[in-house]
């Protein structure tokens, strides 16, 4: 092993924890490795409404994640999370295109870490995601916000109450030019979310990506809030993220 790790299970699977950069990190990996070294980022809360991450484990995709809790996707996270990419791909041989899951304010470091790195992802998978930080923790429009965590978010991103009106690096700000890189999107979300409201978040995320040319796939829940989170059967989801790493590992390989 490239560097010291802690080995346990993990429901029946071997689970690496280790430090990148200084932060907690972990890998869980699969019984037998699927064509290409697949694996899921979980962006944060890892193992909560895991039916997706736990079906393709058995399917041979590792899952990977590093904390880099209440950062909410600034950029000093965006280049942690950097860091770690590196170590698993250049020291354990993940592939260099993972699917990277958003749930709710890992939507910010999902989209942020993409779209300073669009190369080095296929695909994304955004429940009930975060994608304007006005939205949620800030409160700012039809959501309620935290105000703890709103305090904590503008510090994390060197802004003001009158600053954060004019900011542009929300996930919102970045979704034409991820459609226009050609990352696939599969989003879940619930339309009674009084948390992160669905038409303040996921709504504007799609039509900007559809009109930008954006593959995007959006499963609404009717009735639902902002738990639970994904589908409990997942295959829509998985079968998704599927192929959209085969067609990005043939790129990749027709590329060299």
């Amino acid at each position: 092993m490239p560097f010291e790790t802690k080995e346990s299970q993990w429901n029946g699977y071997q689970r690496l924890d280790f430090q990148s950069d200084g932060h907690s990190a972990l890998i869980i990996r699969p019984k037998e490795n699927a064509k290409g070294n697949p694996w899921v980022w979980r962006a944060e809360f890892f193992g909560a409404f895991d039916w997706a991450d736990r079906e393709l484990l058995s399917r041979g995709w590792h899952i990977g994640y590093a904390q880099y809790s209440n950062l909410y996707g600034c950029p000093a996270a965006v280049e942690g999370m950097r860091s770690f990419y590196r170590q698993v791909t250049e020291e354990l041989g993940l592939s260099p295109k993972p699917s990277i899951f958003g749930f709710s304010r890992g939507g910010l470091y999902t989209v942020n870490y993409a779209a300073a790195y669009p190369d080095s992802v296929s695909s994304l998978y955004l429940d009930a995601a975060v994608l304007d930080i006005r939205s949620w923790p800030g409160g700012k429009y039809t959501g309620i916000g935290s105000p703890q965590c709103w305090q904590e978010c503008l510090q994390c991103y060197g802004l003001t109450e009158e600053s954060v009106k004019n900011f542009r690096g929300n996930p919102l700000d970045h979704a034409a030019a991820l459609a226009k890189a050609g990352i696939p999107v599969i989003a879940v979300a619930g339309d009674a979310d009084e948390i992160v409201p669905y038409p303040e978040n996921t709504e504007i995320f799609e039509r900007v990506y559809r009109q930008n040319g954006g593959q995007i796939q959006v499963i609404l829940k009717p009735g639902v809030g902002h738990h639970p989170h994904s589908l409990e059967d997942p295959e829509a989801i998985v079968g998704f993220i599927i192929e959209a790493f085969a067609e990005a590992f043939a790129g990749s390989r027709d590329s060299k």
